[in-house]
């Protein structure tokens, strides 16, 4: 495992998604394999684990929490906040800052934590990162010693140069896969002269990029797969990258033609962190195989320019344009 700044501290490339590990919206992942998945990340080196206190309603964190009571590595988890609908919340209920406290209140407990390494704004609405009362809130809470850092996961491009204009931003949580490929053009200049780390977020498309589905691939009724595929329940980006099912198929295989061999999971890993702009990619894993698999990407060399020039071609050319969702 290689690793990469953040703040100035050293967290692993290949990071560990977790909203599979709230055994909801992938299927089910009971605790005990929850427990094998993260045992095989933090055994192989990764030390960064991204959660969020809607996955499975807190379910991974309190996961995750009850697994750092094994653990004597540092672990460093970011969770994020702003999508709870539980007691009244919602928008924006959620971003006045002693919902905001709550929230953050309720992450620590969950992670049996005395201090959140980093928190983050959970895709909140467009509006109220523009207002910028949410990042004054979480600068005071940074203050008051709840949290070490604060970021945000968003959407678009268009929020992401937003926050970075935001005083303290520590990190920017965005999709960037081969399915999103502009996003680099658009971003990574800019967060590198702010000092803002790139936490790269569905990097294999909801599995799409693993080059395993078919166009008749079934899913879970409860894996958001099958019940989002169209943006149904939330942002279409957050499925498949935003791209048709069945077009994704088939630009899945043609990507599979220009990697150097069938490892596909890996190369396209490969790829994001071939661009030293990203601190960390965060896969998730509903198996241990998964894991080892991730986490192999680290080990390969860089993809050559040749191929590099290649992939961006078939994105301009065939992929870009059908993109659903806002992005």
């Amino acid at each position: 495992m290689e690793y990469r700044n953040f703040q100035n501290v050293k967290i692993a490339e290949v990071g560990l998604g977790t909203w599979q590990l709230g055994s909801a919206d992938w299927g089910n992942v009971d605790e005990e394999a929850a427990f094998k998945i993260l045992k095989a990340y933090t055994e192989n080196g990764g030390n960064f684990i991204d959660t969020a206190d809607v996955y499975g309603t807190g379910v991974s964190e309190k996961t995750i929490g009850k697994f750092l009571k094994t653990e004597s590595a540092e672990i460093y988890v970011a969770t994020k906040l702003g999508r709870r609908g539980d007691n009244g919340n919602g928008w924006p209920q959620n971003f006045t800052y002693d919902a905001m406290k709550k929230q953050i209140e309720d992450s620590l407990e969950h992670l049996q934590l005395p201090q959140l390494f980093l928190e983050q704004l959970h895709c909140i609405p467009t509006e109220e990162m523009r207002a910028g009362k949410v990042f004054d809130n979480l600068r005071k809470l940074k203050q008051e010693g709840l949290i070490a850092h604060f970021g945000a996961s968003v959407e678009t491009s268009e929020e992401a140069l937003m926050c970075l204009e935001q005083e303290g931003l520590a990190s920017l949580q965005i999709i960037f896969n081969l399915f999103r490929q502009h996003v680099a053009d658009e971003v990574f200049v800019k967060a590198k002269e702010k000092n803002v780390a790139i936490i790269a977020r569905v990097p294999l498309a909801s599995g799409l990029l693993s080059g395993k589905f078919e166009d008749k691939t079934k899913f879970a009724h409860n894996d958001h797969r099958n019940f989002n595929a169209n943006g149904e329940a939330f942002n279409a980006g957050e499925t498949f990258s935003g791209i048709d099912f069945k077009e994704g198929v088939r630009l899945a295989n043609k990507i599979k033609g220009m990697l150097p061999d069938s490892r596909m999971p890996q190369w396209a890993i490969r790829w994001i962190l071939d661009h030293p702009e990203v601190t960390t990619v965060i896969p998730g894993a509903s198996r241990v195989t998964q894991v080892y698999a991730n986490i192999e990407a680290s080990d390969l060399k860089n993809l050559s320019p040749e191929i590099h020039q290649e992939l961006r071609k078939l994105y301009d050319d065939e992929i870009h344009a059908q993109i659903r969702g806002h992005y």
